[in-house]
């Protein structure tokens, strides 16, 4: 967004006015019996981010507790389709991605977020939409040549022919998280115990309760 567009952007918004709900967040959190939160997954491309969400999910899915998946390719298909990589178009989509993600917790549900979000401001700063503890940040490490080992997609492949540019960890920089509150290391765990480790995160932390259905 360059400034002409951010003026506008200011302009717009100069005389909206919060409308407040009767319904609020926390009487959704106790109808759901869970505590909404943003659990965000971040790391290189190839690390396991969307594996890993996709089966923690199913997991929470299959104990009764309420969630959505905001994948980062397909959030591209549509929300941010007028969007490109470069470092200013990528902060412009952690910040779209960050407003949607509030609403879902407003209302009441937990939200995984799957993206690069290479930098660390961008994540820092959907972390202070929300209140203290609604932002899990999930770091899914991985060295970046298991992740090209990997290369499900042929992307580092083409990345290093030079077919794509601003590609995260060969021709940008992925700012790694200075205090994340788990850490995955996908070289070393496999996808269950990876889920199991954010599960038990999630109990300790009184997000979910009592384990309902294996």
């Amino acid at each position: 967004m360059n400034n002409k567009q951010l003026d506008v952007a200011i302009v717009k918004s100069s005389n909206v006015v919060w409308s407040e709900s009767i319904i609020t967040k926390d009487r959704r959190d106790d109808l759901n019996k869970q505590k909404s939160a943003i659990i965000w997954f971040t790391g290189l491309s190839g690390s396991g981010k969307s594996t890993i969400a996709n089966a923690l999910e199913h997991k929470l899915h299959n104990l009764y507790f309420r969630t959505y998946l905001l994948d980062g390719d397909n959030i591209r298909h549509g929300l941010t389709n007028d969007l490109g990589f470069s470092d200013s178009d990528r902060q412009e989509n952690i910040r779209r991605v960050g407003e949607v993600s509030k609403l879902f917790i407003d209302a009441g549900v937990m939200v995984l977020a799957t993206f690069i979000s290479p930098f660390l401001h961008d994540r820092g700063r959907v972390r202070n939409l929300v209140r203290t503890r609604e932002f899990i940040e999930i770091y899914i490490k991985c060295p970046l040549d298991v992740c090209e080992q990997r290369d499900v997609k042929g992307l580092y492949k083409k990345a290093r022919a030079g077919e794509i540019k601003h590609f995260t960890g060969i021709a940008s920089p992925y700012e790694e998280p200075n205090n994340p509150e788990v850490t995955i290391d996908t070289s070393k765990l496999n996808i269950e115990e990876s889920v199991d480790k954010i599960i038990s995160y999630l109990l300790k932390h009184s997000y979910i309760h009592t384990i309902k259905r294996q």
